[in-house]
């Protein structure tokens, strides 16, 4: 039971998944720790150097983490790893004296950091094709429908829903695509021992030895390992890792914070669900806050500064190692994923069930779709014969009066002005000023460039292995 008569992370109940909260969750560690001292002792009792019996022996307790009693010890002797071997020596019976031969701490800790990046990679991965699958059927439904897009959050030109969904859903997945080959490329520090030289093993098997001992173990954990490390592996890996799930978080806060644009009144063309019982406001029974975007948003904006600690760790790693990495790397690889994980979760909540309001789409397309259309009118009239210059300032002055009438709340009366204006039927008749006033007829090749990201996102599952 939490006990919440103590300060607790807010990662430790409030934010992430449970198989998230696992993955990065102490018990899970030093399971991992145990998993890699029996890879170990398998490779190295294939060389002699222990029995198969305690081999057996260790597997048979690898699971049996007592952590309560390991945070004792390490009360004592101030060193978690060491702590962690007495515990699970005094736990088996024959192997308890052959545990961590010929390693250092960082051949255990790192290789299995890297374990818990990889599973979480893979939970990210997942939960991001989730959100993908989504986005794609939005964009397919709504490739056609029209919209008014904002330039300097200024009423532009038009659009379409399916489009702009289009925009995140293309940075996602070449998200997608990065933390893939990123994942597909970790590799651990492997058993080099203190300086990262396999002195050590090369002592206990004898120089010719290690390639054939090291394959086993790489084997064994499935894992591959840096050919140069020192006593850890390469921190600028952390970096990357970092940087990536923060770029990912880039493209979910811009997606929240236009949600939250939108969701205002002055747009009201989405909304994020609101549950029937939630309270919007303690003081303001009637607010709708988007709670789920502003939580999108804060979470994203602590991700984006975790990378400069990453940083940090790689460049400040001197000569074949330093201890200053290794208390911020508690915090900043598990948050770094459980923000992620966070992140992911309420963005697919938002997709589901986003609220999508057509009346307010539809009044923003008639307040200012017109405007835009005035640049089609005007190269109509160009190509007509009508002095440019000439034909842009009437059209200027229809619009400026029109947009007097938007600021005052009544309808757009700009097609009324300028299909009435009698210098302009000159040119062209009024049936074909209506018809390029018309907002279906200026989309472009948005639907068609919309549908295409869509396509990109389905292939994701006949493209990945790992589904």
């Amino acid at each position: 039971m939490t006990n919440f008569e103590t300060y607790l992370s807010p990662y430790t109940w409030r934010y992430g998944t449970p198989e998230m909260r696992k993955i990065w969750s102490e018990t899970h560690k030093r399971f991992l720790w145990r998993q890699i001292w029996v890879a170990l002792a398998e490779a190295q009792a294939h060389f002699g150097l222990v029995t198969a019996e305690q081999v057996a022996d260790l597997r048979a307790h690898a699971r049996n983490v007592d952590v309560p009693q390991s945070l004792a010890i390490e009360a004592q002797i101030h060193h978690d790893l060491m702590a962690e071997v007495k515990v699970y020596a005094q736990q088996c019976s024959q192997a308890g004296g052959i545990i961590h031969l010929g390693a250092t701490s960082m051949d255990v800790k790192d290789n299995a950091v890297v374990l818990q990046i990889r599973q979480s990679l893979n939970q990210v991965l997942s939960s991001l094709r989730d959100v993908l699958k989504i986005f794609a059927d939005l964009i397919e439904k709504h490739a056609e429908t029209p919209i008014i897009a904002f330039t300097h959050l200024q009423p532009a030109e038009p659009s379409t829903l399916g489009y702009r969904l289009a925009q995140y859903a293309q940075d996602l997945e070449a998200d997608y695509q990065a933390l893939r080959r990123i994942r597909n490329n970790l590799r651990g520090k492997g058993f080099t021992g203190a300086v990262g030289t396999s002195a050590s093993f090369a002592e206990l098997l004898g120089i010719e030895q290690l390639p054939e001992f090291k394959k086993r173990v790489s084997e064994l954990l499935n894992l591959s390992f840096f050919p140069v490390v020192t006593q850890t592996y390469p921190r600028r890996q952390d970096y990357q890792v970092v940087s990536a799930l923060a770029g990912m978080g880039a493209v979910l806060y811009k997606f929240a914070f236009d949600l939250r644009i939108l969701q205002s009144p002055s747009f009201a063309e989405w909304a994020e669900p609101f549950g029937a019982q939630q309270v919007g406001s303690s003081a303001m029974p009637f607010k709708r806050n988007p709670i789920r975007a502003e939580k999108m948003d804060s979470l994203a904006r602590l991700l984006a500064q975790l990378p400069r600690v990453a940083w940090d760790n790689a460049a400040h790693s001197l000569l074949e190692r330093t201890l200053d990495d290794s208390a911020n790397r508690r915090t900043i690889l598990p948050e770094a994923f459980l923000i992620t994980d966070e992140l992911l979760r309420v963005a697919k909540q938002i997709l589901s069930g986003l609220r999508i309001f057509e009346d307010g789409i539809e009044r923003n397309l008639e307040n200012y779709a017109p405007f835009a259309a005035t640049e089609r009118v005007l190269m109509a009239l160009g190509k007509a014969g009508a002095d440019r210059q000439e034909m842009h300032e009437r059209l200027r002055q229809h619009s400026l009066k029109a947009w007097d009438a938007v600021q005052r709340g009544a309808p757009n009366p700009l097609e009324d002005l300028i299909v009435g204006d009698t210098e302009i039927r000159r040119y062209i008749t009024p049936e074909r000023l209506l018809a390029l006033m018309s907002v279906s007829a200026y989309l472009g090749d948005a639907p068609q460039r919309a549908l295409t990201v869509a396509q990109t996102i389905r292939e994701i599952e006949t493209t990945d292995p790992h589904n």
